[in-house]
Protein backbone atom coordinates (compact mmCIF):
# COMPACT_ATOMS: atom_id res chain seq x y z
CA UNK A 1 0.00 0.00 0.00
CA UNK A 2 2.86 2.52 0.62
CA UNK A 3 4.18 1.83 -2.72
CA UNK A 4 1.23 3.08 -4.61
CA UNK A 5 0.60 5.88 -2.14
CA UNK A 6 4.75 6.92 -2.61
CA UNK A 7 4.03 6.48 -6.45
CA UNK A 8 0.64 8.87 -6.30
CA UNK A 9 2.51 11.27 -4.65
CA UNK A 10 4.93 11.57 -7.45
CA UNK A 11 2.64 11.60 -10.40
CA UNK A 12 1.16 14.39 -8.40
CA UNK A 13 4.05 16.35 -7.64
CA UNK A 14 5.02 16.32 -11.60
CA UNK A 15 1.52 17.69 -12.68
CA UNK A 16 2.65 21.09 -10.19
CA UNK A 17 3.84 24.22 -12.31
CA UNK A 18 7.55 23.66 -10.73
CA UNK A 19 7.91 20.14 -12.58
CA UNK A 20 6.51 21.34 -15.67
CA UNK A 21 8.96 23.71 -15.85
CA UNK A 22 11.86 22.03 -15.38
CA UNK A 23 10.54 19.41 -17.89
CA UNK A 24 10.49 22.15 -20.81
CA UNK A 25 14.37 23.30 -19.40
CA UNK A 26 15.30 19.77 -19.97
CA UNK A 27 13.52 19.50 -23.28
CA UNK A 28 14.97 23.09 -24.67
CA UNK A 29 18.65 21.86 -23.46
CA UNK A 30 18.42 18.55 -25.56
CA UNK A 31 16.86 20.13 -28.66
CA UNK A 32 19.42 23.19 -28.49
CA UNK A 33 22.14 20.34 -27.89
CA UNK A 34 21.16 18.61 -30.71
CA UNK A 35 20.99 21.46 -33.58
CA UNK A 36 24.42 22.89 -31.68
CA UNK A 37 25.82 18.90 -32.67
CA UNK A 38 24.35 19.12 -36.15
CA UNK A 39 25.95 22.17 -36.87
CA UNK A 40 29.26 21.10 -35.83
CA UNK A 41 29.06 18.20 -37.86
CA UNK A 42 28.21 19.92 -41.20
CA UNK A 43 31.04 22.80 -40.47
CA UNK A 44 33.45 20.23 -39.96
CA UNK A 45 32.12 18.17 -43.47
CA UNK A 46 32.52 21.28 -45.21
CA UNK A 47 36.22 21.81 -43.71
CA UNK A 48 37.12 18.83 -45.28
CA UNK A 49 39.13 18.59 -48.11
CA UNK A 50 37.18 17.67 -51.52
CA UNK A 51 39.45 15.43 -53.45
CA UNK A 52 38.56 16.57 -57.34
CA UNK A 53 40.20 13.42 -59.79
CA UNK A 54 39.45 15.50 -62.78
CA UNK A 55 40.96 19.34 -61.67
CA UNK A 56 44.12 16.99 -60.53
CA UNK A 57 44.77 15.41 -63.68
CA UNK A 58 44.10 18.82 -65.86
CA UNK A 59 46.75 20.37 -63.39
CA UNK A 60 49.51 16.91 -63.13
CA UNK A 61 48.61 15.53 -66.15
CA UNK A 62 46.65 12.09 -66.79
CA UNK A 63 48.46 9.26 -65.40
CA UNK A 64 48.89 7.14 -68.21
CA UNK A 65 50.91 3.68 -69.51
CA UNK A 66 53.35 3.37 -72.46
CA UNK A 67 55.86 1.33 -74.64
CA UNK A 68 58.73 2.14 -76.22
CA UNK A 69 59.01 0.71 -79.77
CA UNK A 70 61.62 -0.56 -81.03
CA UNK A 71 62.33 -1.84 -84.81
CA UNK A 72 62.73 -5.34 -84.57
CA UNK A 73 61.88 -9.26 -86.07
CA UNK A 74 59.06 -10.94 -84.54
CA UNK A 75 56.18 -12.70 -85.59
CA UNK A 76 52.41 -12.33 -86.07
CA UNK A 77 50.40 -15.51 -85.56
CA UNK A 78 47.38 -15.54 -88.31
CA UNK A 79 44.44 -17.97 -87.29
CA UNK A 80 43.12 -20.74 -89.27
CA UNK A 81 40.06 -22.85 -88.45
CA UNK A 82 40.62 -26.34 -89.58
CA UNK A 83 38.12 -29.15 -89.96
CA UNK A 84 38.81 -32.25 -91.71
CA UNK A 85 42.72 -30.98 -92.45
CA UNK A 86 40.69 -27.93 -94.53
CA UNK A 87 40.49 -24.53 -94.02
CA UNK A 88 38.44 -21.42 -95.66
CA UNK A 89 40.23 -17.86 -95.44
CA UNK A 90 38.97 -14.71 -97.15
CA UNK A 91 41.04 -13.06 -100.13
CA UNK A 92 41.94 -10.44 -98.08
CA UNK A 93 44.15 -12.53 -95.47
CA UNK A 94 45.32 -15.64 -98.24
CA UNK A 95 48.71 -13.98 -98.85
CA UNK A 96 49.16 -14.71 -95.43
CA UNK A 97 49.19 -18.42 -96.33
CA UNK A 98 51.63 -20.37 -97.94
CA UNK A 99 52.62 -23.87 -98.47
CA UNK A 100 55.09 -25.53 -95.88
CA UNK A 101 53.39 -22.94 -93.35
CA UNK A 102 53.80 -24.85 -89.80
CA UNK A 103 50.23 -24.57 -87.66
CA UNK A 104 52.41 -26.90 -84.60
CA UNK A 105 52.39 -30.56 -85.12
CA UNK A 106 50.50 -29.90 -88.86
CA UNK A 107 51.16 -28.14 -91.73
CA UNK A 108 49.77 -26.64 -94.82
CA UNK A 109 49.94 -28.31 -97.90
CA UNK A 110 48.48 -26.26 -100.11
CA UNK A 111 46.73 -22.56 -101.01
CA UNK A 112 44.34 -22.46 -103.32
CA UNK A 113 44.69 -19.77 -105.61
CA UNK A 114 41.17 -19.84 -106.91
CA UNK A 115 38.00 -19.48 -105.48
CA UNK A 116 35.43 -22.20 -103.85
CA UNK A 117 32.31 -21.06 -105.63
CA UNK A 118 30.36 -22.79 -102.49
CA UNK A 119 31.74 -20.68 -99.86
CA UNK A 120 33.40 -17.59 -102.29
CA UNK A 121 36.53 -18.15 -100.36
CA UNK A 122 40.08 -19.66 -101.18
CA UNK A 123 40.90 -23.39 -99.59
CA UNK A 124 43.85 -24.20 -97.64
CA UNK A 125 44.61 -27.85 -97.16
CA UNK A 126 46.66 -29.19 -94.15
CA UNK A 127 48.40 -32.02 -93.41
CA UNK A 128 47.13 -34.25 -89.79
CA UNK A 129 46.06 -31.49 -88.33
CA UNK A 130 43.08 -31.61 -85.56
CA UNK A 131 40.05 -29.79 -86.48
CA UNK A 132 40.01 -26.62 -84.23
CA UNK A 133 41.45 -23.07 -84.11
CA UNK A 134 45.10 -23.40 -85.10
CA UNK A 135 47.93 -20.47 -85.90
CA UNK A 136 50.30 -19.54 -88.55
CA UNK A 137 53.67 -17.97 -87.17
CA UNK A 138 54.58 -15.37 -89.72
CA UNK A 139 57.90 -13.73 -89.23
CA UNK A 140 58.03 -9.77 -89.99
CA UNK A 141 60.82 -7.14 -89.70
CA UNK A 142 59.63 -3.69 -88.82
CA UNK A 143 57.88 -2.00 -86.17
CA UNK A 144 55.35 -3.54 -83.96
CA UNK A 145 52.78 -1.70 -81.39
CA UNK A 146 50.27 -3.56 -78.96
CA UNK A 147 47.12 -4.10 -80.31
CA UNK A 148 45.77 -1.74 -77.15
CA UNK A 149 47.42 1.44 -78.33
CA UNK A 150 45.82 1.48 -82.04
CA UNK A 151 42.82 3.15 -82.43
CA UNK A 152 42.20 2.09 -86.05
CA UNK A 153 44.79 3.52 -87.82
CA UNK A 154 45.70 6.17 -85.26
CA UNK A 155 48.39 6.08 -81.99
CA UNK A 156 49.10 8.63 -79.48
CA UNK A 157 52.62 9.23 -78.75
CA UNK A 158 54.39 11.03 -75.91
CA UNK A 159 55.71 14.41 -76.81
CA UNK A 160 56.83 16.05 -73.64
CA UNK A 161 53.99 16.53 -71.14
CA UNK A 162 51.15 15.85 -73.98
CA UNK A 163 49.54 13.03 -75.71
CA UNK A 164 50.53 13.94 -79.55
CA UNK A 165 47.54 11.89 -82.73
CA UNK A 166 49.96 9.87 -85.27
CA UNK A 167 48.22 8.61 -87.89
CA UNK A 168 50.00 5.52 -89.35
CA UNK A 169 49.67 2.81 -91.78
CA UNK A 170 48.91 -0.85 -90.68
CA UNK A 171 50.49 -3.55 -92.47
CA UNK A 172 49.52 -6.87 -90.48
CA UNK A 173 47.37 -6.94 -87.38
CA UNK A 174 46.93 -10.00 -84.74
CA UNK A 175 45.73 -10.21 -81.36
CA UNK A 176 48.33 -8.82 -79.49
CA UNK A 177 50.48 -6.91 -81.90
CA UNK A 178 50.32 -4.53 -85.35
CA UNK A 179 52.83 -3.87 -87.88
CA UNK A 180 53.03 -0.41 -88.81
CA UNK A 181 54.83 0.92 -91.69
CA UNK A 182 55.33 4.62 -90.99
CA UNK A 183 53.39 7.36 -88.90
CA UNK A 184 55.90 6.50 -85.94
CA UNK A 185 59.90 6.19 -85.53
CA UNK A 186 62.32 3.75 -83.86
CA UNK A 187 62.33 5.09 -80.26
CA UNK A 188 58.76 6.94 -80.29
CA UNK A 189 57.15 6.04 -76.99
CA UNK A 190 53.45 5.02 -77.56
CA UNK A 191 50.23 5.10 -74.98
CA UNK A 192 48.71 2.72 -73.97
CA UNK A 193 45.94 4.69 -72.25
CA UNK A 194 42.79 6.46 -73.72
CA UNK A 195 43.85 9.99 -74.11
CA UNK A 196 42.95 12.87 -76.73
CA UNK A 197 45.52 15.11 -78.83
CA UNK A 198 46.84 17.20 -76.47
CA UNK A 199 46.08 16.10 -73.26
CA UNK A 200 48.00 16.72 -70.84
CA UNK A 201 49.56 13.16 -69.37
CA UNK A 202 51.68 11.46 -66.55
CA UNK A 203 54.17 8.67 -67.76
CA UNK A 204 53.47 5.84 -65.19
CA UNK A 205 56.50 4.50 -64.01
CA UNK A 206 57.21 0.58 -63.52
Amino acid sequence: MNVFSNLNLIIQKCKTRTAKIIFLILLSVIVVGWFAYRFAVVSYERNLPVVNVTRINLENGTPVVVNEIKYKKDFLYEPLNVKYNRAYVSGARIKSFKAGQSLGSCNIVSVSNNIDLNTGMHVIQTNNCKDGLLYVKIPYEGLFVPSSAVFGNVVYVVNGDKAEVRKVDVVARDLQNVLVKSGIQDGDVVIMSTVQDGQKIKVMKE
